[in-house]
């Protein structure tokens, strides 16, 4: 080969080589899949059956593992803590409960047992406790029934910005698949959590039913709030990583493209002048 073709080589080697070395550096630039980002939010309604005249708003950021979230009710009893849960499940439904869910067996020391909807006929709609809301503390399922955490009242609202959870409970819970849940029902109507005739809580016997059945409801979607209600924590705007890289990454290919195709040029006219 002449001394012309060898540089013809290089240079067609040099001119192929630079834009696919760039494009392997915008891949590594690109890196692993964005965390999780974003808001959730629910109105939150009376459970079927259950004599409540309430309403309530849930708001839920997240960003990465951390969780914040604002809770708000009103027309609930007053007085008395309000436990208060997200809730989800794998086999669940992951919705509000219907009336077709009370369908239960009577509980201990339970009469009228259709005038009562409780926390064990709700699971298979809104699943289990996976973040507990409480006001301080610990947020794990194993809070569930701290009532000396969780709000005090007929209405109420309150803000936390300190929660962790998994990555995947996380993506759960900006996929819409999650259920707000507010306990508390005074079905004798004697101003307190009494047994009456719902009896003791199917969750724990030292407390009342009313103390622990599910008062309101509702699932957590997807938000385009650009703040909490009054009194709560700032949501985010969402995240446009992976976006940007993906613009990016496809520049890499163009200019992979163009540069080849100015190589291709090249080496025919190379080829037609010799």
């Amino acid at each position: 080969m002449t001394r012309q073709g060898n540089t013809w080589r290089t240079i067609t080697r040099t001119a192929v080589a630079a834009p696919v070395l760039g494009f392997a550096a915008l891949l590594a630039f690109a890196g692993p899949a964005a965390a999780a980002e974003g808001s959730v939010q629910a109105g939150l309604a009376p459970v079927p059956v259950n004599p409540v005249d309430g309403s309530g708003q849930a708001m839920v950021e997240i960003s990465g593992t951390t969780l914040s979230f604002t809770l708000a009710a009103q027309g609930l009893l007053d007085g008395v803590p309000h436990a208060a849960h997200i809730h989800f499940g794998e086999t669940a439904r992951n919705e509000c409960p219907t009336v077709a869910d009370n369908n239960a067996a009577p509980l201990s020391g339970e009469t009228n047992e259709h005038d009562h909807f409780t926390t064990t006929e709700g699971a298979p709609a809104y699943g289990e406790i996976v973040v507990s809301l409480t006001k301080t503390g610990d947020t794990s399922p194993d809070s569930g029934l701290a009532v000396d955490r969780f709000a005090v009242g007929s209405e109420f609202e309150y803000s936390r910005g300190d929660v962790q959870v998994t990555e995947e409970l996380a993506e759960d819970i900006l996929s819409g698949e999650s259920v707000v849940v507010i306990h508390g029902v005074d079905y004798d109507g004697d101003g307190t959590f009494s047994p009456g005739d719902r009896g003791v809580s199917d969750l724990d016997a030292t407390l009342p039913g009313e103390a622990t059945d599910p008062a309101l409801c509702g699932v957590l979607n997807a938000s385009q709030m650009g703040t909490m209600p009054a009194g709560g924590v700032e949501t985010g705007a969402g995240s446009t990583t992976g976006t940007e890289n993906v613009g990016l990454i496809g520049a890499g290919v163009g200019a992979v493209a163009a540069a080849g195709g100015v190589a291709l040029f090249a080496r025919r006219r190379f080829a037609t002048d010799n």
